[in-house]
């Protein structure tokens, strides 16, 4: 069973590491003195984004190896991913306010909420319930691109939909493939989910960044 113990937060460790290159590229600035400043703003806005959404693929792919094998440990798994959806509207509190942190928080709970049942109908072979499931994460997914674009003119609400949805694509694929014991696809298709969450975490970083470029 795959933890986000050592081995994750390593790999953690070294996606943050990586990012300052990212960001640098990407701060629009009017004065010199303030280069530096926003620099090391945006880098560490940048590292934060990265965690927050590395652990939520993470705490993902743990929960949905626990719930498969009925680990004693998923509802242990499955309360520490909830907080990870905490951490994620929290973190959107220093621009957009308490109020929209809330809904953020609300929002990403009931993708997990749904994910949660996804998993248990696949798990179950029940196509009717698998197909009720995807059909609300979906529209979860649109909410979700709504509420931020509503937020944020630079995260366009179909771009943001359609990351979400590759996401979803690919957790799917990753579920399935664990349940049908494909080892090799298990793991190939949690390489791409963590690689397309750096990359939608990082147009989330670059949206902040031009919105409030001072601050």
């Amino acid at each position: 069973m795959l933890h986000c113990t050592r081995a994750s937060a390593l790999l953690l460790a070294l996606v943050i590491a990586g990012t300052a290159g990212n960001a640098e590229a990407q701060i629009p600035t009017t004065s010199k003195g303030d280069v530096a400043i926003d620099r090391m703003n945006a880098e560490k806005l940048r590292a934060t984004m990265r965690e927050l959404w590395g652990e939520h693929v993470l705490w993902t792919r743990d929960y949905v190896v626990a719930a498969i094998d009925d680990h004693p440990s998923t509802s242990v798994v499955a309360a520490r991913l909830m907080k990870n959806q905490e951490d994620i509207g929290n973190s959107i509190v220093p621009w957009y306010g308490k109020e929209a942190g809330t809904k953020l928080t609300s929002l990403l709970k009931e993708h997990i909420s749904v994910a949660v049942e996804l998993v248990g109908a696949a798990k179950a072979k029940d196509s009717v319930k698998v197909s009720a499931a995807d059909k609300r994460w979906h529209q979860n997914s649109k909410d979700i691109a709504t509420f931020l674009s509503g937020a944020n003119p630079n995260w366009q609400a179909a771009t943001v939909e359609k990351m979400l949805n590759e996401h979803l694509s690919l957790t799917a694929q990753e579920a399935t493939a664990r349940i049908e014991k494909r080892w090799d696809d298990d793991v190939r298709l949690f390489d791409q989910i963590f690689d397309q969450i750096m990359h939608m975490a990082d147009a989330l970083t670059d949206g902040i960044v031009k919105q409030f470029p001072n601050k």
